[in-house]
């Protein structure tokens, strides 16, 4: 069976990566996508890849009811992500979203509409598979470090802090345990703001800085050593589209809300 694909933000730096991706799967076919830019618009046409033949649409209103889909894929802004996610349930789709910065009340409500729809919803802060395994190894190690605190990296351009990435880390390893903080920001002399971040009990830092893509520090500490867990993204968006394909593909074997492609991952 051919999976429809609905995709929202394909002429983005890693929407049209995945596109291209998913042009090459025989098993997947991209009916329609979202881009209030080049709607109107052959997709193709704007990607410069004739295997692209859907059509580009303003909304993801407009792009459901003109072309019924299977899984609807967010890649757009934090701004409109929650409206799209929502807007393809309503439409009966499943729902890959690999947008950042959505927050934990947004996913609760997503999740409540998902299992009324019964229908599944993958939130990847991110497909690469180094940032997937640094997930499950920083959960691991919380288990036995008590003190931990996390460094996220960013380009100057990144609005959104911390990365999705980031949060879908912090919320994971919350539940695991919450870290000892040695020094809280309401007691250190100085200001308070130079601790960072707390987030659900765990410090976060998020430099903003030219240079950077995506980066991940998750740093443990106890007496006389350390352990940092570290995860890096390149200047492309190819490491993101085989984790895309596969949330793709099993997404519609879940339902309501899981965070984190190692959900679909046999790890």
């Amino acid at each position: 069976m051919t999976l429809r694909i609905c995709l929202a933000g394909a002429t983005g730096w890693a929407g049209s990566e995945l596109a291209r991706g998913i042009a090459a799967c025989a098993d997947l076919q991209l009916v329609a996508a979202v881009s209030r830019k080049n709607a109107g618009r052959v997709l193709g046409d704007v990607l410069g890849d004739a295997r692209l033949a859907g059509s580009v649409h303003a909304s993801a209103a407009d792009a459901m009811a003109a072309e019924p889909c299977d899984v609807f894929v967010e890649y757009t802004k934090p701004v409109s992500a929650k409206a799209n996610i929502l807007t393809a349930l309503a439409h009966g789709a499943h729902v890959v979203v690999a947008t950042s910065g959505l927050t934990t009340e947004d996913y609760a409500e997503i999740d409540e509409i998902a299992r009324q729809k019964q229908r599944g919803v993958l939130a990847c802060g991110n497909f690469a598979l180094t940032a997937v395994l640094l997930q499950r190894f920083a959960e691991a190690a919380a288990k036995h470090l008590p003190n931990w605190e996390i460094i996220d990296y960013g380009s100057a351009t990144k609005a959104d802090v911390p990365s999705g990435t980031v949060r879908e880390l912090v919320t994971r390893m919350s539940k695991v345990r919450k870290p000892d903080v040695t020094i809280a920001p309401d007691k250190a002399n100085g200001p308070g703001e130079a601790r960072g971040a707390t987030m659900e009990g765990i410090q976060v830092h998020s430099v903003r800085l030219p240079g950077h893509v995506l980066g991940v520090d998750v740093v443990f500490g106890m007496p006389d050593q350390t352990l940092v867990l570290r995860h890096n993204a390149g200047s492309t968006a190819r490491p993101y589209v085989d984790g895309g394909l596969l949330a793709i593909r099993k997404v519609s074997g879940l339902v309501g809300l899981h965070r984190g492609l190692d959900k679909v991952l046999d790890l």
